[in-house]
């Protein structure tokens, strides 16, 4: 059996979140702009990326996580005018390739380095896009807390990644995120494509934006799993 990690509204809510520059909610999206525009400033970006994508990715700066393929589309993913704020720390050398893209893409990448939980909820808050090109990931929390923010996740298909996260559909509106199966850089840059492509048209994103907001990976609907195999297990005993 595989249940789900939980999520604490309390803390990871944009309606009330305290760290973000403007609360929204899915009736009142205009506050994700400002946070947007925001972090934008505190990043020093070019402020033209307001009107463009912008991607975010808090994570542990590890293989493991991904950031093998990130090195690997770096250059190619920027050059769709996109902006990318990173937050984390691990490998020197990846670190040390990050910010030379940050030194070739002026105003369009930013890495901090370190844990600020503050920042990474300005960053789930002010991105369009997080990524999350885990090479295994057992449940993971990133994609839940970007769904409640209208962030719409770029995943790899493993774990709690595949889990919780389906394709979206622009014909069918349906779906919340992107995927991609293979752990090679090009399926990676393919599904940002995606992403990106699917940003321009701001009808179909505002739909993407509304079902992962709606989405209730809540620890209630967590308990409620752990009672049913409690209780199923009780049942078999007898």
């Amino acid at each position: 059996h595989g249940i789900l990690n939980g999520v604490d509204y309390n803390l990871w809510d944009p309606a009330r979140d305290p760290h973000i520059s403007a609360p929204y909610s899915p009736g009142k999206i205009a506050g994700k702009q400002v946070c947007k525009e925001a972090l934008i400033r505190e990043m020093n970006l070019d402020p033209l990326l307001a009107k463009r994508p912008l991607l975010g990715m808090i994570s542990r700066l590890d293989a493991q996580k991904g950031l093998d393929l990130l090195l690997e589309i770096l250059d190619d993913m920027l050059a769709l005018d996109v902006g990318l704020v990173v937050l984390g720390s691990g490998d020197e050398q990846i670190q040390r390739s990050i910010q030379e893209a940050a030194d070739r893409h002026p105003g369009h990448v930013k890495l901090t380095t370190g844990f600020d939980e503050p920042l990474a909820h300005r960053i789930i808050a002010g991105a369009d896009i997080l990524l999350i090109p885990s090479r295994y990931e057992p449940c993971g929390l990133t994609q839940m807390y970007a769904l409640k923010y209208g962030t719409a996740p770029v995943v790899r298909a493993t774990g709690g990644l595949e889990d919780t996260i389906t394709v979206f559909n622009p014909r069918e509106g349906e779906g919340n995120g992107f995927k991609f199966g293979a752990y090679e850089s090009g399926a990676f840059l393919a599904a940002v494509q995606k992403a990106v492509e699917t940003f321009q048209d701001s009808r179909v994103w505002n739909r993407l934006m509304a079902n992962g907001m709606k989405e209730d990976f809540s620890w209630e609907q967590s308990a409620q799993r752990y009672r049913a195999l409690y209780d199923s297990l009780i049942v078999n005993q007898q």
